[in-house]
């Protein structure tokens, strides 16, 4: 399932070459084909994403929801307005990468016929965009919207959304951090209201809103935080810590268009980036730690797996007692 970085890039893309344009919707394979039809010819305005998800909002105040799940991809193609454009698809099987394939100038002739169950097709006067194997791709109004946004938790991209609309002139830049310590202080009052480990609280988009499989990992790794120590347990310091790490990593996928967690000087000269280098513990069990002599660990945990060093992730020792 991509992670909230994807979803983020995917909203700048939208933004870039649909915003401010009308817009055919269709549905191809037929299941989205009413919901399709409530915002076909109208202007898409702007896209924005918060966690996993990505929202579209339309001149007639109805949004595009749409969840890729394990599954969804979005595909991309038009003329040189699209130059960039690119297919991002679940990770699950292809890696954490996306692929561009844009027309080159001046061949642009309209969209080319569907090619397998494509679930929404959004066609400009310069391109297009088609969807295959969402989990979820629903239109809503303002109120339903509200409902989704608040189910999920706080983003550690909120502060780099802002910023991104701000340089378009659509929001104030000042209000970045403001946002982004709103998102902090709500992430640490979820922390204290719960004793599951921080291990399992990581990837509960309720919580904390886009953290996947490996952000979880590579995060309690950099901090040196077991993944089984209560989540109430967390030190404000510590908290904060954790927190930051996120945002900035998190920032960096956005910008890269990967997600690469090591530092230089912990990386094997011998090997590439990506991906050989990228991750301190993720899908590396078994091989040493890039900090330590220990083997990294693997264990299925609330049916995923996780990752850790035994040795750099050991819980605390327990203060006073009998």
């Amino acid at each position: 399932m991509p992670e909230g970085h994807s979803l983020h890039r995917l909203a700048r893309q939208f933004d870039d070459v649909f915003g401010g344009q009308t817009v055919n919707v269709s549905s191809p394979q037929g299941r989205f084909a009413v919901d399709a039809q409530r915002i076909d010819g109208c202007r898409l305005e702007y896209a924005f994403a918060k966690g996993k998800q990505l929202f579209c909002l339309f001149s007639n105040d109805l949004y595009l929801r749409v969840h890729l799940g394990l599954y969804g991809a979005f595909s991309f193609g038009g003329d040189s307005y699209f130059t960039g454009a690119s297919s991002i698809g679940a990770p699950r099987k292809i890696g954490e990468r996306e692929t561009s394939a844009p027309q080159e100038a001046g061949e642009y002739a309209g969209p080319p016929a569907p090619v397998g169950a494509v679930r929404a097709r959004i066609v400009s006067e310069h391109g297009w965009a088609d969807l295959r194997g969402p989990t979820a791709c629903e239109v809503l109004d303002h109120e339903q919207v509200q409902i989704q946004l608040a189910k999920l938790g706080p983003d550690p991209l909120v502060g780099a959304a802002v910023r991104f609309r701000a340089a378009k002139g659509q929001a104030d830049p000042a209000e970045a951090d403001a946002r982004l310590d709103e998102a902090y202080t709500l992430f640490r009052a979820n922390l204290l209201r719960t004793k599951s480990p921080i291990g399992i609280v990581l990837m509960n988009q309720q919580l904390i809103s886009g953290v996947g499989n490996i952000y979880r990992a590579e995060a309690l790794f950099r901090n040196r935080i077991s993944p089984d120590l209560p989540a109430n347990e967390l030190s404000t310091r510590t908290a904060r810590k954790l927190w930051n790490d996120i945002v900035e990593t998190m920032e960096d996928g956005v910008r890269d268009g990967r997600i690469i967690t090591t530092h230089p000087e912990d990386r094997d000269p011998e090997g590439l980036l990506w991906p050989d280098n990228a991750y301190y513990v993720y899908q590396r069990q078994g091989m040493g730690c890039r900090k330590c002599n220990a083997k990294i660990s693997l264990a299925e945990v609330a049916a995923r797996k996780l990752y850790w060093c035994p040795k750099c992730q050991r819980l605390p020792r327990k203060r006073g007692g009998n």
